[in-house]
Formats: C-alpha cells, sequence, structure tokens
C-alpha cells in the first residue's frame, strides 16, 4: 500500500511543505499532533494536510488554531490508511466520499470544485489542483517530485 503525505502551513513569507509520515498514525489524534507540529515549526496557520493512496482516493484535511481538524475525503475506505480518514468524516458508507468540501473555501476552492475533482480526477492530480488552488502548488511539485 503506497501513499503520499505533506502537510502545509501559512506563514507570512508564504506556505511551506514538509512530507508527512502516516505510517505509525493510529488515531486522528496522531494526525491532528503531526500537523500541529508543523504549524508550531513553521508559525503557520492554517495547516493543510493532503494525502494520496495508490491513485485510488485523496484526502484533504485541515487544522486552524486549536480547533478540531476538518476533512474531506474523496472516497472513503473502512481500511488502512483510509480508517484515520474516516474517524475524521463519521459514519459514511466505504467507498462513498465524505467530510466538509467546504473547508478550502477560504483558500480559493469552494465545495463543488473539491466535490467535482473527487468524481473526475485521479487523486495525484485532484490534489495538484487543490494546492495550485489553494496557493502552494510549487510546493507540492517540489514534494511529489
Amino acid at each position: 500500500m503506497s501513499y503520499f503525505a505533506a502537510v502545509f502551513a501559512r506563514t507570512p513569507q508564504g506556505w511551506v511543505g514538509t512530507e508527512a509520515l502516516l505510517a505509525e498514525a493510529e488515531h486522528v489524534d496522531d494526525v491532528a499532533d503531526l500537523m500541529r507540529e508543523a504549524a508550531v515549526e513553521s508559525y503557520g496557520d492554517p495547516v493543510v494536510l493532503l494525502v494520496e493512496q495508490d491513485d485510488d482516493w485523496f484526502a484533504v484535511v485541515r487544522l486552524d488554531d486549536e480547533q478540531e481538524p476538518r476533512a474531506y475525503v474523496s472516497t472513503v475506505r473502512e481500511d488502512g490508511l483510509g480508517s484515520l480518514f474516516q474517524q475524521l468524516v463519521g459514519d459514511v458508507p466505504d467507498g462513498d466520499p465524505g467530510g466538509d468540501p467546504a473547508l478550502l473555501d477560504d483558500l480559493g476552492l469552494d465545495s463543488k470544485q473539491l466535490s467535482d475533482l473527487g468524481e473526475r480526477a485521479l487523486p495525484g492530480d485532484a490534489l495538484l489542483t487543490v494546492a495550485e488552488h489553494a496557493g502552494f502548488g510549487e510546493e507540492f511539485d517540489r514534494l511529489r517530485d
């Protein structure tokens, strides 16, 4: 099972990204802690986590200040890494999209666009579009290479 995950934090100088290691995360709190670490290290807010697994699904997770993380998942999965994100979106049937597609409205990607990406784009392409609209496309490209 291969995946790509990266955390992006907005700072006064722009967005800063770093690859995220989720292999040891067992609970959504582990994901939130990882995101909070990125925010503290970069003095950034908001923090956005982008995850793509096996060209099957993608997740976008947002953390603001000390709030709980919010997520949008293109295709909910009950196993493996997908189970972490299912914890964020609640009781959604396996295979359906879930979560809050409006979580990036203020960053230039409205809920309809994010939902459409989940239905029509490959996960990697969808995340590139998310990154470009939110303003960290170059950082995303740098980490993907």
